[in-house]
This record gives C-alpha cells, sequence and structure tokens, in this order.
C-alpha cells in the first residue's frame, strides 16, 4: 500500500480527495497584502475570489518550497508509508524541483523511506485527472511502481484545451504583450491554447468570438480523441457557468454515456487565467506536441 499525495493545483474538490484518502499539499495566494490559503474549497470562497478577478485584481502565487514538502512527507517517512505524489507541472512551476530536494533531504534521515515524485507535466483538472487514474489503479490493487508505470502513459497522451475571456491576467504573468491584449479586446479575439510534452503554455491559434472559440477547443479534443486511455471528460472554468454548460452539451452530443467531471478552477490556476477560463482535459490518440 502506498499514500497517493498531490497538491492543490489539481482542482479537484477536498471532499473528493477525502472520499479517496488522497492528501494534498495546499497552495498560498496573496492578494493586496494578504496571504490566502487554496485548499480547495475546504476554508477558501472561491465565489468571493472570482469576484475579485472580475474586478481586475491580480492576485500573486508561490511555489511549494522544499520545507514545506520535507513537514508533509515527514509523517510518513516515520512511519514507513510509501508515497506517491502526483504534481504540478514542472514548465509551469518550480515546485516539482523542490519536491526532489525534500526527498533527498529526507532520505538522508529515512534512508528506507521509497518516494516518487511524478511531473505530471499539465495543470488544474489535467493533473486532476491523473490523480484520480492513480486512486482507480491502488483501489484495484496495483503496486506504486504500476501505477507510476501507466500515468506515464496518460501524462503522454493527455490533451488539455483552454481559452480565456479576458486576455488581461495573460498580460500580467508575461504570455501575451500588452499589444497584443489590447488589439485582441477591441477585434474581440480569444486565444486557444494549450500545454506542450515539456508542461509548458503553448498559444495554438487565435480565433474571434467566444462562441467560435469554446467550439474549437471541443472539435480539437474529438478530433484526436482516444477514450480507451480514460473515458473521461474533465472541464474546469472560472466563473462563467453558461459556456461550461455549451462545452459540457456538445461533448454529450457526441458522447452521451461518457462521464465528464466539472470542477470551478482553484485560486491557484485562476490567477493566472482571470474570470471566464474554460479548460477541456482528455485523452488522444497521439503523443502530446
Amino acid at each position: 500500500m502506498f499514500q497517493i499525495i498531490t497538491d492543490a493545483c489539481c482542482d479537484l474538490s477536498a471532499d473528493l480527495l477525502d472520499k479517496d484518502k488522497i492528501a494534498y499539499i495546499p497552495m498560498f495566494v496573496e492578494l493586496e497584502g494578504k496571504e490566502y490559503t487554496d485548499d480547495l474549497g475546504r476554508t477558501f470562497d472561491n465565489s468571493w475570489f472570482l469576484d475579485q478577478l472580475k474586478e481586475n485584481k491580480h492576485p500573486k502565487t508561490a511555489q511549494i518550497n522544499v520545507g514545506r514538502y520535507m513537514d508533509f512527507f515527514r509523517p510518513y517517512a516515520k512511519k514507513g508509508i510509501s508515497i506517491l505524489y502526483v504534481g504540478f507541472s514542472s514548465g509551469l512551476s518550480g515546485s516539482y524541483e523542490s519536491s526532489l530536494n525534500a526527498i533527498e533531504l529526507l532520505k538522508e534521515e529515512y534512508p528506507d523511506f521509497t518516494v516518487t515524485s511524478f511531473d505530471t507535466k499539465t495543470a488544474s483538472l489535467g493533473l486532476g485527472m491523473l490523480v484520480m487514474e492513480a486512486a482507480r489503479l491502488q483501489k484495484e490493487g496495483r503496486t506504486l511502481e504500476e501505477t507510476v508505470q501507466w500515468l506515464d502513459i496518460c501524462k503522454e497522451h493527455l490533451r488539455s484545451w483552454f481559452t480565456v475571456d479576458d486576455l488581461k491576467h495573460l498580460v500580467h504573468g508575461g504570455r501575451v504583450t500588452k499589444a497584443q491584449a489590447a488589439i485582441g479586446g477591441l477585434l474581440n479575439i480569444k486565444p486557444i491554447l494549450n500545454v506542450d510534452e515539456k508542461g509548458q503554455l503553448q498559444s495554438v491559434d487565435k480565433v474571434h468570438g467566444r462562441k467560435k472559440a469554446l467550439q474549437r477547443m471541443v472539435d480539437e479534443t474529438i478530433e484526436d480523441l482516444d477514450l480507451s486511455i480514460v473515458n473521461h471528460f474533465y472541464i474546469a472554468y472560472s466563473g462563467d457557468e453558461k459556456a461550461l454548460e455549451k462545452v459540457s452539451k456538445q461533448l454529450k452530443q457526441h458522447y452521451p454515456e461518457t462521464p465528464i467531471t466539472r470542477f470551478s478552477l482553484g485560486p491557484t490556476i485562476a490567477s493566472h487565467t482571470g474570470y471566464g477560463c474554460v479548460a477541456l482535459f482528455s485523452t488522444g490518440k497521439t503523443k502530446r506536441f
């Protein structure tokens, strides 16, 4: 038996993780000089936070440092419990590297400690999908090594399509320039983005209008879809429930029997996307590019 651990960037709910006995490391978000804990909705008021984003406020986020990883992992090391940490993309944060450093230090104290830090190369419910796959395999009695082997396959075929309704937060995060955002706003241009094999954001295209952007995400997903890997869709969104329903309805028209898990983007990820982001996750036939 092994303990599955993830972090708050998975955007699953605390209740769901508790049900499957999955531990998670909270993240911290700073807004107007005050620090808040992203604990997957256990205490954090996500509706209030989305209102702050609508008012064009720009929160700051911080990676998980070595000390916090050590503090979180140490109780398991003391008890001799093996760990599988399913973490946020190394292409988007330094947290993964911090987890590796923490493991090295802990192994000096506990040489027999078995721990695997798995770099998902994804974020939000893409990370959440891999966490749930790990939980499924654990319930089936698979070993830690077998679980990691399957996660490697899923990671290579993971599809992450998303769009935002407002480019201002991408400007703040350095993803687009102010000039590009100004032109985009005037022309009602919406970006189509995904996460590449390195776990980094890449801009794929730009389309005119929100409706076309949402449709493009669904079309891209269906074109390369492989439900034999993971027979499930995951949709994350930040506030725009109408857009969420549109995407869900389009998927159901094509795949009425395939489950859809839907959760709000947590504050850590939403701090970088702003209000109105919609992200669609699935597995595809080809490997990530």
